[in-house]
């Protein structure tokens, strides 16, 4: 049952947070690889695979280290509070995209350079994922804070 209008119950605070930090990385996720496995399914029924690296990093960098995100925010969710997460999203979802457009580019004979805007911006992504990670450990703080020694707990 629901609690009613005007209060607050589990459900109606987990409904406001489902376009979390965590939802972002994990729908940023499912379009790389929904992305990726239809131009995958292009590559092959056309036999042209010149661009395959360009797909192999969608499906990588887009979809598994976006989910890999969107789940370690949804399992620290200390570490998905302020605009620190959000800086991240930035730079990840535009590492992707130009670095996917950059190999396209790069693959089709022209110049490195959005590849290269896109590998430094997916690079800068993923120290700031590291900081976050040291920073927060990994898990929620309470979850920690009533196993003592538990493993990844953030340096204090």
């Amino acid at each position: 049952a629901s609690a009613p209008p005007g209060q607050d119950d589990e459900h109606s605070s987990e409904v406001r947070s489902i376009r979390d930090i965590a939802y972002v990385f994990f729908l940023a996720a499912v379009l790389c690889v929904t992305g990726g496995m239809f131009w995958g399914l292009q590559m092959g029924i056309s036999g042209d695979h010149t661009m395959a690296g360009a797909h192999v990093h969608l499906n990588l960098v887009g979809w598994a280290t976006m989910a890999l995100f969107g789940i370690y925010y949804r399992l620290t969710p200390q570490a998905a509070r302020g605009g620190l997460p959000w800086v991240h999203a930035v730079l990840a979802i535009a590492g992707v995209a130009n670095m996917l457009g950059g190999l396209y580019i790069v693959l089709g004979g022209g110049s490195p350079v959005p590849a290269i805007v896109g590998s430094v911006l997916s690079f800068a992504s993923m120290l700031l994922f590291l900081f976050t990670v040291i920073r927060q450990g990994f898990g929620a703080a309470e979850a920690r804070r009533s196993a003592p020694g538990a493993a990844l707990a953030p340096a204090e």
